[in-house]
């Protein structure tokens, strides 16, 4: 739609877009009009003093001998009017007159001038345009005059122009060096509200409109309640977990007491699943409080130290890529995600390849598997949490189903992306996109 500005734009900067609109309208506007009545005011004020000059000129040469008013058409000529007089009326006066307008005004001013058959043109370029004419004497005989300045500038004065402009864009950055100081606190806020739940969240000052303050007010006391809820939540789970361990180790204890072979294998492996649900719970909910930094590493030497752990446990696991490849991560987060992969795949198939290709702005981890793969409307479905789809794979799991949810948030965390597609040739590929900065 036409005038909505751009949905990209910001709102500075549609504020400053709009006062950019309204004083160039209320500029252009202003001048159109200034200009339109100081043009008619000359008119206006030309005609005025022709008219006085041309009673003065005629009544003088009226009264004077036929023989001596070419001397003296000659002396009544000034700086603004030039006079003469001849018997006959002049070829280019014989042109039908073109200003009607000026003529009306000057037998206004002077109505005896009505009498005199008054005829006027405008002659020459438009910006330097004059004014040519005559008039009758009583006796028949003619005086001519023609005006020795331009009546008026028929265009824009450029200079006058920029002189009017100059106060309006003096006006337009002011005003939205001021609008942008008034949203900075809008600003401050949108910044804090990308963090909400994460480290790097803070208070915001309250300062600005009493509006915006207020909302600032609003914020800042919703994220304490969302940053206390979290806290209750990781504390009641690490509480939770640690109370569970105890009683999973005393049934351990007490499950090697257990004679029946069949039965000691089933109870442990239900203390197995059961262990892995508390840790998944444990490293799901609690992720985001573990305070870890980000620091520099070389991804590609602890992906190659991946591989190398598996192959020493008897697993075939393969890299390829660079040697080195520097970029800062949250260390054990990032290698407990690709080691989730790598054993995902290790559950699944029985090869996985770890490539890593090094761009300009990304690193780019692929991470690829010989197993069955997962079907293409369930793909994105696997990402989120609890979902568990072991109909699609080729053995049963244990846990909650959060591994790859655990993943994709420690992805997140690093302002990556991480995207799930089947090989052409059968198996999962799991690629991570990491900014190299």
């Amino acid at each position: 739609m036409k005038g909505i500005p751009h949905p990209s734009i910001g709102l500075i900067g549609r504020i400053f877009a709009i006062l950019l609109l309204a004083v160039t309208i209320e500029f252009g506007a202003s001048t159109f009009f200034h200009e339109r009545e100081s043009r008619l005011s000359v008119r206006d004020d030309e005609a005025r003093r022709l008219a006085e000059h041309l009673v003065i000129a005629s009544k003088f040469l009226s009264e004077h001998p036929a023989a001596e008013r070419s001397d003296l058409a000659e002396d009544l000529t000034t700086s603004r009017y030039e006079v003469r007089w001849s018997k006959t009326l002049p070829p280019a006066l014989k042109i039908p007159p073109t200003l009607d307008r000026i003529h009306t005004q000057v037998v206004t001013w002077e109505p005896s001038l009505a009498r005199a058959n008054v005829r006027l043109r405008l002659t020459g370029p438009a910006r330097d345009a004059v004014i040519v004419g005559g008039l009758t004497l009583p006796d028949g005989s003619w005086m001519t005059f023609a005006t020795r300045e331009p009546v008026h500038d028929l265009g824009f004065s450029f200079e006058r122009l920029l002189f009017g402009l100059a106060p309006a864009v003096a006006m337009v950055l002011i005003g939205g060096l001021l609008v942008r100081q008034t949203l900075m606190p809008l600003r401050r806020l949108t910044r804090a509200a990308e963090h909400v739940g994460g480290d790097g969240a803070e208070e915001v000052p309250e300062s600005g409109t009493r509006e915006v303050r207020r909302l600032i007010g609003s914020f800042n006391r919703m994220q304490a309640r969302i940053h206390r809820l979290i806290e209750d939540r990781t504390q009641a789970l690490a509480a939770v977990g640690h109370d569970l361990r105890t009683p999973l180790a005393r049934l351990r204890l007490r499950a090697d007491a257990i004679k029946d072979e069949d039965v000691y294998q089933a109870m442990e492996s239900d203390l197995t699943e059961m262990q892995a649900m508390i840790d998944s719970l444990l490293e799901y909910y609690g992720g985001d409080a573990n305070g870890e930094a980000a620091v520099r590493i070389d991804l590609a030497v602890m992906c190659a130290t991946i591989a190398d752990d598996a192959r020493d446990r008897g697993l075939d696991v393969r890299y390829a890529g660079p040697r080195h490849l520097n970029l800062t991560v949250r260390r054990s987060a990032i290698k407990r995600a690709l080691s989730n992969l790598v054993e995902n795949g290790l559950h699944y198939g029985k090869r996985v390849w770890i490539t890593i290709e090094a761009h300009e702005e990304i690193a780019l981890v692929r991470i690829e598997d010989d197993g069955p793969g997962i079907p293409e409307d369930s793909l994105e479905k696997v990402l989120q949490p609890f979902v568990r789809l072991d109909h699609a794979r080729a053995r049963d799991t244990v846990g909650l189903g959060l591994g790859l949810s655990i993943v994709k948030r420690t992805v997140d965390a690093e302002r990556g992306t991480l995207r799930l597609t089947n090989r052409e040739k059968g198996g999962l590929r799991a690629e991570i996109c990491l900014p190299m900065v």
